[in-house]
């Protein structure tokens, strides 16, 4: 094995800089380095088929955190990523030779063989060979060094930590690497000396790992640096010795193998390829960290991109960002605060003998100093500054395909720039532009785009407003270049995927919110396929369950599309006779139903309830509205007084004929009287009560309000006998517990006044109703072990024997 980096400034080439991906001590070492041996060319790990956007990097218009996004042409979703930080090494290199005219090439495996490779490894776990796998095991073979069995997945910076005595490997290279002579010291002579002798020095280190482990349980390593040597011969053949290399540090002892050219291009043979596009896209430092799911990933994308472009002090200037960012939110913070925590985070810095505070020391002082000891607040600067939402840019001149392009166009002329954070809008369909924006996001969300979210809105129930949770994310560049497959235009992919989705559907349900998103989204020419489509679905439908489901999407479909202009004729047809067909098969529907199937049944009754009273609303031009209540009012009261139904299914309806002033007070009495009675089960009188008064808003207030209803509740619970006392509690906690704290005292308060029977008076001196005269000695002895266990010496000995307790 020769040297596996470059020597001294001057020294002849090739040199092999291993670097860390993301790593700011890194990329400052890259440059320095590259600044002292001036290479006549740069390789940088990465795919072969970007070259060809690799001038793209020093357009003005490129603001790194980007990625090279390659796809398979035919199956847009099968993709990969090679993301670029402004404090990525292999970045830092792109840009020194771009800026400086030097040949610049990538020389990882090529996109068309890696997304390839990958579908043979989802072949592979359903047990299926590759001839991936055979060539990784030939690598095996060529290889000096065996792995150890145990040794799988190595990871090399854990391993040199541990060596070093360190339990934590970012710690153990923010020590040796990040913070390794300072920031802005030294004279450049010194720091290309400086760089280049630390490449030397991990390179040995790499060196002795991969004679211990091998491949380290990373066997497709084997392939790509097989290629990587193929590329870097080529290379040298092209522009002599005069080649710098950047790499993972992982890959260096392998790159300085001497293999032979046959040898490396035998590792090559057979590999499959997919056909690829290859595009540059926005990135976000979320995206970089390890909890965004990036294997490379790492912990504090926001703190390492402060430590690369901090000229000096970073302590002191993380700390005032960390000040300005909790005096926006409100915070008193001082200057004296942020002395006070530079000087915590140097004494802990020495205390645990590191050569400058690092991430942990910093967090340590602002915990301590900036939040007083919260995490609250540190939740927050973890979120905003240690990780980071900045979003990069990239150049119009970068390939896209022309749903990207309609896409972007549509942006720029809504003045409706994307954004990594999360925001909510509100939007005022009155309103052009906001209208507009809206019909955007609905079409994007058909083409699944997830760029928005509804959220509810903040003020007012009008439905000229929505509200929207934005967030734009890396992986949505992939959903766009799927969506291609529908249209150019985001218009005319929308429609085309409506009409699609409108074929595939199987449910009802799928297609009235199919039709509900196409009115929002103003696809009027994708309408009338999902109308029919629409149409046939309810006709040989008979499940009721689905009809209550799809009837509610349909009605606002209705409601809205009379908001934007839409005609809904054929619509609010479709719809009423939908209800119609609901109002039939729904008391039939409430017999022999469980306890799940009928909280089900349930909810779907207050949706279409809601619902039957829009479309009577919404659409009276088109549909007997008065008629339309008036039924549905005829099957409440069927499935009221239906005795097969279940009793939370027979209280809803009651109360909602009561809500709509269609039973008056003396009717709902009775049927409460006669779901209460002596010959009902417990369970079944406490799934009434809960179906009464439980859910919609307004049965604690209808008990404080109405006595008699009160008090043939109290008069049913004292009767409830103690062996189904414990059946029936769980019912009546979930009932009572969602009334508000107010509502709930003051019922304990009539309750313990007690309520009088209806018509009759109490005397003076008359216990109140539910109330014994007096302590009952027996029960209150029963609890009294139980208190004495909890209170101590506060509870006497005999309270029923006349203590006072």
């Amino acid at each position: 094995m020769r040297q596996p980096a470059g020597g001294q400034a001057g020294t002849r080439g090739p040199w092999l800089f291993g670097v860390r991906h993301h790593g700011p001590g890194s990329a400052r070492s890259v440059r320095a380095a590259l600044d002292a041996v001036q290479p006549g060319a740069v390789l940088i790990e990465g795919p072969p088929e970007a070259d060809a956007l690799a001038h793209l990097a020093a357009d003005m218009e490129m603001r790194p955190p980007v990625a090279l996004l390659a796809h398979a042409t035919d199956d847009p979703g099968r993709s990969a990523f090679w993301p670029f930080a402004e404090f990525s090494p292999e970045w830092v290199a792109l840009r020194w030779a771009l800026d400086r005219g030097v040949p610049v090439h990538f020389i990882d495996l090529p996109a068309t063989h890696t997304l390839a490779l990958r579908a043979a490894d989802e072949a592979e776990d359903d047990g299926a060979g590759t001839d991936a796998d055979k060539a990784g095991e030939a690598g095996k073979e060529e290889h000096p060094a065996r792995p150890h069995p145990e040794a799988l997945r190595v990871d090399p910076l854990a391993v040199l930590a541990d060596a070093a005595g360190y339990d934590d490997p970012e710690r153990w290279w923010e020590d040796v690497v990040e913070h390794r002579g300072g920031h802005g010291s030294g004279a450049e002579d010194d720091a290309g000396e400086a760089a280049l002798a630390s490449f030397r020095a991990l390179g040995e280190a790499m060196g002795a790992l991969r004679e211990e482990f091998g491949d380290g349980g990373h066997a497709r390593d084997l392939v790509r640096e097989a290629h990587m040597r193929v590329r870097l011969k080529a290379a040298r053949k092209e522009h002599g010795d005069s080649v710098a290399v950047i790499c993972g540090a992982w890959h260096v002892p392998a790159l300085a193998l001497r293999t032979t050219l046959t040898a490396d291009r035998a590792l090559l043979k057979g590999l499959p390829k997919v056909k690829t596009g290859l595009t540059w896209v926005p990135w976000t430092h979320r995206r970089l960290a390890r909890a965004g799911g990036y294997g490379a990933g790492i912990a504090s994308p926001g703190w390492y991109g402060h430590l690369f472009s901090a000229p000096d002090r970073p302590v002191e200037r993380w700390l005032t960002k960390v000040a300005g960012l909790l005096r926006e939110e409100g915070r008193h913070i001082s200057s004296a605060h942020v002395i006070e925590a530079v000087r915590l985070a140097g004494a802990l810095a020495t205390l645990r003998g590191r050569p400058l505070a690092g991430l942990t020391e910093t967090t340590d002082a602002i915990r301590s100093v900036l939040c007083e000891g919260s995490d609250v607040p540190l939740a927050l600067i973890e979120d905003r500054l240690t990780v980071g939402d900045v979003l990069g840019e990239v150049p119009a001149a970068a390939p896209a395909v022309p749903l990207q392009r309609d896409l972007e166009r549509l942006q720029r002329s809504l003045r409706f720039k994307p954004e990594a954070a999360d925001r909510e809008i509100d939007l005022d369909l009155r309103k052009e532009n906001d209208a507009a924006r809206s019909r955007l996001l609905h079409r994007l969300s058909l083409l699944r785009v997830d760029w928005g979210t509804p959220a509810a809105a903040r003020s007012g129930t009008g439905t000229f407003r929505e509200s929207w949770r934005l967030s734009w994310q890396p992986e949505l560049a992939v959903r766009v270049a799927e969506a291609g497959v529908w249209g150019t235009t985001v218009a005319s992919a929308a429609t085309a995927k409506a009409r699609a989705d409108a074929t595939s559907a199987t449910h009802l349900a799928d297609i009235t919110a199919l039709a509900e998103l196409c009115l929002r989204a103003e696809l009027s020419e994708a309408l009338p396929d999902v109308m029919r489509a629409l149409a046939d679905r309810a006709a040989l439908d008979t499940d009721v369950g689905h009809l209550a489901q799809a009837l509610p999407a349909l009605v606002r479909s209705v409601r809205y599309g009379d908001v934007r202009g839409t005609d809904t004729a054929s619509l609010a047809e479709v719809a009423a006779g939908l209800a119609e067909r609901v109002f039939v098969g729904l008391p039939p529907a409430c017999t022999g139903l469980d306890t799940d199937g009928a909280q089900e049944l349930r909810r779907q009754i207050e949706a279409v309830h809601t619902a039957v009273g829009l479309l009577a609303d919404t659409a009276a031009a088109q549909v007997d509205g008065p008629g339309l209540r008036q039924r549905w009012r005829a099957v409440l009261r069927n499935i009221a007084d239906r005795e097969s139904a279940p009793g939370l299914v027979r209280g809803r309806a009651v109360r909602l004929l009561l809500d709509e002033g269609t039973l008056d007070e003396d009717a709902v009495a009775r049927r409460m009287g006669l779901a209460l009675s002596p010959g009902t089960p417990p369970p079944d009188a406490a799934a009434w009560i809960e179906g009464f008064l439980g859910g919609a808003a307004g049965g604690g207030m209808l008990l404080v309000h109405d006595e008699r209803l009160r008090h043939l509740l109290d008069t049913w619970l004292a009767a409830v006998p103690a062996t189904a006392f414990t059946d029936v509690l769980p019912l009546l906690r979930r009932t009572f517990s969602a009334y508000e704290t107010g509502i709930r005292r003051t019922l304990g308060e009539l309750v313990r006044r007690g309520s009088p029977v209806p018509g009759t008076e109490l005397l003076p001196g008359t216990p109140a109703d539910g109330f014994g005269p007096g302590l009952d000695p027996g029960r209150a002895d029963a609890v009294t072990e139980v208190l004495r266990h909890l209170l101590g010496e506060l509870v006497p000995v005999g309270v029923g024997d006349g203590g006072s307790g």
